[in-house]
């Protein structure tokens, strides 16, 4: 091989691996977004339909699984579709009592590992929660999960999650926060307030 083609194979190597992080880190990052609550993709109207799209980034037999001192217990470990449909339904149950009003999901910290059609990352995770009881906390929690290409389409294939810490906050923390997400929402247009006239 000379050495254009040698330089040729090298760089489509290097764009395979930043398109593969980006596509991971979107993966990721829309796992979190469908897990917030309210759920901001619109059109969802139940927990059930977020459950199938979260399904929809994992593959066929994918581990989910709380690992340490504080997470082994809590969460245990599930493998495959069924069991880990089964672990979302136990976490969004119909009679949960008291109800989740607000939970969203903060990333940061993130690694990310390209080995061909596998991939490793890891995450530090963040994120606040408000209960109808009133009762607030702070979950922090770091990430160890595996990806892996399935018919040309990443998909993850572990999510391990271990405890960094938990924080109790002062009943009800937060003043303001919407019962429903409509930032997805289709923007309605109207021509006559969007045009701009420019003077000639």
């Amino acid at each position: 091989m000379d050495e254009k083609a040698t330089t040729i194979d090298t760089l489509v190597k290097r764009i395979e691996i930043l398109e593969a992080e980006a596509e991971i880190r979107r993966i990721q990052a829309r796992y979190m977004f469908l897990c917030d609550t309210p759920c901001p993709e619109f059109g969802v109207e139940s927990d059930q339909e977020r459950i199938e799209l979260i399904l929809d980034l994992y593959t066929e037999d994918a581990v989910w699984e709380g690992v340490g001192e504080y997470y082994e217990n809590q969460f245990g470990r599930c493998v495959g579709k069924e069991e880990l449909r089964a672990h979302l339904n136990r976490f969004w149950a119909s009679d949960q009592d008291p109800k989740l009003l607000l939970n969203a999901h903060f990333l940061t910290s993130e690694q990310i590992h390209v080995h061909g059609d596998e991939a490793d990352g890891q995450w530090i995770h963040f994120q606040p929660w408000l209960f109808t009881d009133g009762t607030s906390l702070i979950r922090s929690s770091r990430l160890n999960n595996a990806f892996r290409k399935v018919d040309g389409v990443w998909k993850i294939a572990r999510t391990r999650t271990e405890n960094v810490a938990i924080v109790d906050l002062p009943k009800f923390f937060a003043t303001s926060y919407p019962g429903t997400s409509v930032l997805m929402k289709p923007a309605e247009t109207n021509q006559s307030t969007n045009h701009v006239q420019v003077d000639a």
